[in-house]
């Protein structure tokens, strides 16, 4: 299998902070697999001819991010079934000379949470801060694990509401003023806003207020303790960072191109935490 699988990719623009290359290309020296994993800058209006020339570049599949993961659904011949609930593509390969598209995003933020709070889909109701491309992926999950309700809160209710409609039963829409509200009575708060990334200490809401059994958890991973995470730390809270989601999420894409299940392991974690200490 790795012979028709040797070569993958990370399309997007631009792509040089991309943190793909060094978890893949770990886990090719890993298994001994005789294959490349490499960053490709393109450009919006050059990525359809990027695709349509795939196979004749000798790829086997990819990964894709911004700002390309809605594009690529579009494009996508077929499409599993979380990329069509998400409406993103982040995952390509081949399937019956057709080109699939698929989202692990999802699969990436239940698998990390898994591992670090198991038993948190029991935890709800759930409040996501945000209405992105990251929200629609972890409200996706959460239903997936049978969450019965799940707030949206953004400083944009309108697009909150454009989610809480495509989701349907379940999923409400409120403006971010309406957290304090809710806190009191949150089991997990996911952050998917940009709110805490490097340079920024702003807090989205104040975790203070939460349960005492109640799970934070942010998918921004630079830097790996967010101001909001630190702040439920403080509280005495359960906290997730967001760097298992973009390690559980590189699994099922290496899976279809190289024919391994890989393993995210403590090794892998140290490595990318590393480069991101070295601000790579």
């Amino acid at each position: 299998m790795a012979e028709s699988a040797s070569k993958a990719f990370v399309v997007g623009h631009p792509i040089a902070h991309s943190r793909s290359p060094k978890i893949h290309g770990y886990w090719l020296k890993q298994y001994g697999i005789a294959g490349s994993y490499e960053p490709v800058d393109v450009a919006p209006a050059d990525f359809p001819a990027f695709l349509s020339g795939l196979r004749q570049a000798g790829f086997a599949g990819g990964n894709v991010t911004i700002p390309h993961k809605e594009a690529a659904w579009a494009l996508a011949e077929l499409r599993d079934e979380a990329a069509e609930a998400i409406g993103a593509v982040n995952t390509l390969w081949f399937e019956g000379g057709r080109l699939a598209g698929g989202n692990t995003d999802a699969h990436g933020f239940a698998a990390n949470l898994d591992e670090y709070a198991p038993g948190w889909a029991r935890n709800g109701p759930v409040m996501v801060l945000g209405a992105g491309g990251a929200a629609r992926a972890v409200i996706h999950a959460c239903l997936q694990r049978g969450v019965r309700e799940v707030r949206i809160l953004n400083r944009t209710p309108a697009r909150a509401q454009e989610l809480a409609d495509r989701f349907g039963a379940g999923v409400s829409a409120h403006p971010l003023a309406a957290a304090a509200e809710f806190l009191p009575g949150t089991g997990l708060l996911v952050n998917t806003t940009s709110l805490g990334m490097h340079g920024n200490s702003e807090i989205p809401v104040d975790p203070s207020v939460m349960p005492d059994q109640a799970i934070v958890t942010d998918i921004v991973y630079v830097p790996l303790e967010t101001p909001l995470l630190a702040a439920a730390r403080t509280r005495g809270l359960k906290t997730v960072d967001g760097l298992g989601m973009l390690l559980h999420q590189a699994v099922p894409g290496f899976e279809r191109w190289f024919g391994i299940r890989p393993q995210v392991t403590p090794e892998l974690r140290a490595l990318v935490v590393a480069d991101l200490d070295a601000g790579a």
